[in-house]
C-alpha cells in the first residue's frame, strides 16, 4: 500500500503533464474560419453543389445517349423441320438468318437528340442556380457567425460598461450623495447584462457550429478575422441582363417545345430493312432475300401524347411569364434593399459615433457631480443599442446582397465578369 500511493501520484502527474502538452494543440484545432473566399474555393464539394452538379451530369448524359442509333435484331429459324412424311427429322430442313435494322428517316433520332440538349440546358442552369444558394446559404452562416461574435463581444462589452457604472454609484452612495435605491438598481443592472453575455455566448456558439457543419470544416471554429459584414457588396447588374431564373424557365419551355415534335415523330410510321440467308439443307444450295417493313399508325396515332406535350408546353410558357414578371419585380425590391441597406449602415456608424460621444460626456459629468444616475443609463443604453443597430444593419445589407445574388445567379459578393 505505501508503494502504491506514489505512484499513483506519479501516474496522476503524468497525466496532468500530457493534458497541460495537449492544451495548445486542442486551442489550436479551434482554430479561426477560414475566409469567405476561401470557403468559396470549395463550393463544389459541399453536398448543395454536388446534387445539382450530378443532375446536370446526369442530363448530358442523356443527351448524349439520344444520339445513339436504334439496335439491329438477328433471328435464326429453322423450317420445314420435324413434320410429316419426307418432311420428318432434319432432313429437308431450311436454315433462315435474318437481320433487321430500323430506319429513322423521319426525323425521329434528330427531334430526339434536339429535346435531350434543351433538357441538358436546363439542367444545366438549374446546377448554376443550386450552386448559386449553396453560396447564399454559406455567405448567411458566415454573416450570421460573425455578427453572433461581434455580438458577444458587445454584450461583453456592456457587462464592463454596467459593472464600471455600479462601482461608481457604489461610490456615490457611500458618500451619501445617491441614495441606496441607485446601488439596488445598479446592481440589478450588472445582473441583466450578465444574463445579457451568457444568452449571446449561447447564439455565439450556435452560430459557429453551423458555420462549421454548412462548410465542413473538420475542426471548430471560434473566431472570423476576415470579415464579410464589412464588405461593400458589388454595383448590381444592369436591367437588361435576364436573371437567372429567367434563364432556366426559358429553356425549359424550349425543352418542352422540343418534347412535343418527339411526340409528333412518335405518330410516324415505324420502318425496318431486313436482310436474310436462307441455306437449303437438301440442295445444299443457298439464297437471299431483302424486305421492308412499315408499321401502319391506324389505331395509335399518339394524340394523347402530342396533346400531354402540348399542354406541358403552355404551362411551361405560361411559367416563363409569370417567372419574367416576378424576376423584375424581385430585382427592383433587391437593389432597393441593397441601396437601403447601404444607407442604413452608414447612418448606424453615424450613430455610433455620437453615441459613444454622448456616453463619454455623460460619464464625465456624473463622476463630477452634474449628471444623474438615469441619464448615464440613459446614454449607455442608447450607446449599446447603436452598436447592435450598426451590427444589424450590415446583416441586412449582407441579406440583401444575398437576395440579389439568387436572381443574377452569382454567388454574393462576387462579381461576375
Amino acid at each position: 500500500m505505501s508503494n502504491s500511493t506514489p505512484r499513483s501520484l506519479r501516474a496522476a502527474g503524468r497525466v496532468i503533464a500530457v493534458l497541460l502538452g495537449l492544451a495548445p494543440a486542442l486551442q489550436a484545432m479551434a482554430q479561426a474560419a477560414p475566409s469567405y473566399d476561401t470557403l468559396l474555393e470549395r463550393l463544389d464539394q459541399l453536398p448543395g453543389a454536388r446534387v445539382g452538379a450530378a443532375l446536370a451530369d446526369a442530363a448530358e448524359a442523356r443527351a448524349e445517349q439520344a444520339r445513339a442509333l436504334p439496335n439491329p435484331s438477328l433471328s435464326y429459324t429453322t423450317e420445314n423441320a420435324w413434320g410429316t412424311g419426307s418432311y420428318g427429322g432434319m432432313g429437308r430442313a431450311d436454315n433462315v438468318l435474318t437481320l433487321s435494322q430500323p430506319l429513322e428517316i423521319w426525323g425521329q433520332r434528330g427531334a430526339r437528340v434536339r429535346a435531350a440538349r434543351a433538357e441538358a440546358q436546363a439542367a444545366t442552369l438549374r446546377g448554376t442556380q443550386s450552386r448559386s444558394d449553396v453560396a447564399s446559404q454559406l455567405a448567411a452562416f458566415y454573416a450570421q457567425a460573425e455578427s453572433a461574435l461581434r455580438r458577444y463581444a458587445l454584450a461583453k462589452e456592456a457587462l464592463t460598461l454596467t459593472r464600471d457604472d455600479a462601482v461608481a454609484v457604489d461610490a456615490l452612495v457611500e458618500q451619501g450623495r445617491e441614495p441606496q435605491l441607485r446601488a439596488v438598481q445598479a446592481r440589478s443592472e450588472v445582473a441583466n447584462a450578465t444574463a445579457a453575455l451568457d444568452e449571446a455566448q449561447a447564439f455565439r456558439d450556435a452560430a459557429l457550429a453551423r458555420l462549421a457543419s454548412a462548410a465542413l470544416l473538420d475542426a471548430p471554429v471560434q473566431s472570423i478575422d476576415n470579415s464579410l459584414l464589412d464588405r461593400t457588396p458589388p454595383l448590381p447588374r444592369g436591367a437588361g441582363d435576364a436573371a437567372l431564373a429567367v434563364r432556366i424557365a426559358e429553356a425549359e419551355a424550349q425543352a418542352s417545345t422540343r418534347l412535343v415534335d418527339v411526340e409528333r415523330k412518335r405518330a410516324l410510321p415505324d420502318l425496318s430493312v431486313t436482310a436474310a440467308q436462307t441455306r437449303f439443307r437438301e440442295d445444299r444450295e443457298q439464297a437471299y432475300s431483302l424486305g421492308v417493313s412499315l408499321s401502319i399508325p391506324l389505331f395509335d396515332r399518339n394524340r394523347g401524347g402530342i396533346r400531354a406535350a402540348s399542354a406541358e408546353q403552355r404551362a411551361a410558357e405560361a411559367r416563363l411569364d409569370q417567372q419574367r414578371r416576378d424576376s423584375e419585380a424581385e430585382r427592383l425590391a433587391a437593389v432597393a434593399g441593397l441601396k437601403a441597406a447601404g444607407s442604413r449602415t452608414r447612418a448606424a456608424d453615424d450613430s455610433v459615433v455620437a453615441a459613444e460621444e454622448a456616453y463619454r460626456l455623460a460619464r464625465i459629468g456624473f463622476d463630477a457631480g452634474r449628471i444623474s444616475q438615469l441619464e448615464l443609463r440613459s446614454t449607455r443604453s442608447a450607446l449599446i443599442a447603436a452598436r447592435s443597430s450598426a451590427v444589424d444593419a450590415r446583416l441586412s445589407r449582407v441579406g440583401a446582397e444575398i437576395d440579389l445574388a439568387r436572381l443574377e445567379g452569382r454567388a454574393p459578393f462576387v462579381e461576375v465578369r
